[in-house]
């Protein structure tokens, strides 16, 4: 069409009635999601919520938006009717009908009128103050509706996502802390007598303090998608939940340990018994033989043994009365303290004993050495040689009597296996002598 008005070409027959059949559509898609979000779950929550913090304050500006959306619906509806109804005038609209039809329809025909109260929050078309009543085409109202649908939609989407995620895990979490903390009672796991007794109070105050910041202010704890432009893109903060949720399971983990400790204390108590018991008996064997190599050895040194456990058995008896007064939490370290202290204690005396015993272990081989050369000698026919024989004699006075000089004595056993090894003629080295020994061994 030719004819040109204010707004530019005069739209014809065909024209009007595809922007109508496009506005049409528009005006039922908008309205459709203007009732769905006036019947959001998030968005009645949010009306009979007592609202804090950034929640407060965006939801201030969110009720504004909606209720301007409507003021704009209405007039983009109040528009729409009156092009249908010049349309509908006649069949083959006039000139003047087709001028004031595209006058509405691509012209900013459509006057919004409001208070200053449903403005003063919401963002207006240009960023500036809001006004009592501004212009729009038909075209930049939709533009304008879909804008304050996004952010209204992304708010109430937001949140009903925090009240959805948040409060019923907070609540689940908060029954097995219940649970856990009647559990920790009944072994004695209680606050200021037991580290986890203290976390679990610890727990239990951050969980209601955040279950009720969560209520108030469910924003706070929403952390945009980066980059996503879709209303309610993003997901819960749940970083405050999870650090409490992992610490209510490591005093459940101590909790169980304390619980293990009750189901074998006795029999752990036993075994720390023997081990001590076994512990005192190989001192007091020690003790013993250091008396017998003191009196039988001559000119050694024999290292001083040690005195019984006094402060383990004291330990140990105070392990029993825990047990008897059901003080597991106090009986669980004190039972893995003593074990482990107990082996120590058991190695220690078996060293003692080793060390004490050594000079005896030393005479002991030899007097086995010595008769054992004597019984080769015997078993080739060298039993009777006197020289040999006043050598065994001598090494055996030595290593018989009391008290013995094992460097004396070695000395003299080294000097019978030298002349037994020149008798027979296999001379070789004598360890310590530099004479002939023979390396056959007494039983060759």
């Amino acid at each position: 069409m030719g004819d040109t008005g204010p707004t530019g070409p005069v739209m014809d027959r065909d024209e009007v009635d595809r922007a109508l059949a496009r506005l049409g559509a528009e005006h039922e898609a908008i309205e459709t999601s203007l009732l769905a979000l006036q019947d959001h779950a998030g968005r009645r929550l949010l009306e009979g919520a007592e609202l804090t913090g950034v929640t407060a304050e965006r939801w201030s500006a969110a009720e504004a938006s909606i209720t301007l959306l409507w003021t704009y619906f209405d007039a983009y509806t109040g528009a729409l009717r009156t092009a249908r109804e010049i349309r509908s005038r006649r069949r083959w609209s006039s000139r003047e009908d087709l001028v004031e039809l595209t006058e509405l329809l691509r012209g900013e025909a459509v006057t919004v009128a409001g208070s200053a109260a449903a403005t003063a929050n919401a963002p207006t078309l240009h960023g500036g103050p809001g006004r009592l009543s501004e212009r729009y085409s038909l075209v930049t109202l939709v533009d304008r509706m879909n804008q304050l649908y996004a952010t209204s939609l992304d708010m109430v989407v937001a949140a009903d996502a925090v009240w959805s995620a948040l409060p019923a895990r907070i609540d689940l979490l908060a029954a097995e802390l219940g649970r856990t903390r009647k559990l920790a009672h009944s072994v004695g796991v209680r606050p200021g007598e037991h580290p986890a007794g203290d976390d679990l109070e610890r727990i239990t105050r951050t969980l209601t303090r955040l279950r009720e910041q969560v209520v108030c202010d469910p924003l706070a704890f929403w952390t945009p998608a980066q980059g996503s432009s879709a209303p309610g893109g993003g997901r819960p903060d749940t970083t405050v939940y999870d650090r409490e949720a992992r610490a209510l399971e490591e005093v459940r983990r101590e909790i169980d340990a304390v619980l293990a400790v009750r189901q074998d204390a006795e029999q752990r108590i036993v075994r720390l018994r023997d081990v001590l018991s076994r512990a005192d008996r190989t001192l007091a064997e020690a003790r013993t033989a250091r008396g017998e190599v003191l009196a039988k050895i001559a000119a050694t040194e024999v290292p001083v043994v040690g005195g019984p456990p006094i402060v383990l058995q004291e330990q140990l008896a105070a392990a029993a009365e825990y047990r008897r007064h059901a003080q597991w939490h106090r009986l669980s370290p004190l039972l893995e303290s003593l074990e482990e202290k107990a082996e120590d204690e058991l190695l220690r005396a078996r060293e003692s004993l080793t060390a004490v015993t050594a000079p005896l272990a030393v005479r002991a081989e030899l007097r086995g050495r010595l008769d054992a050369y004597k019984a080769k000698m015997a078993r080739l026919g060298h039993a009777e040689d006197p020289e040999l024989a006043e050598k065994y004699e001598k090494a055996r006075r030595m290593l018989w009597s009391a008290p013995c000089d094992l460097r004396v004595a070695e000395q003299a056993v080294l000097r019978y296996q030298h002349a037994a090894a020149e008798l027979l003629g296999t001379a070789r080295s004598v360890p310590g002598q530099g004479g002939p020994v023979d390396r056959t061994g007494p039983g060759a």
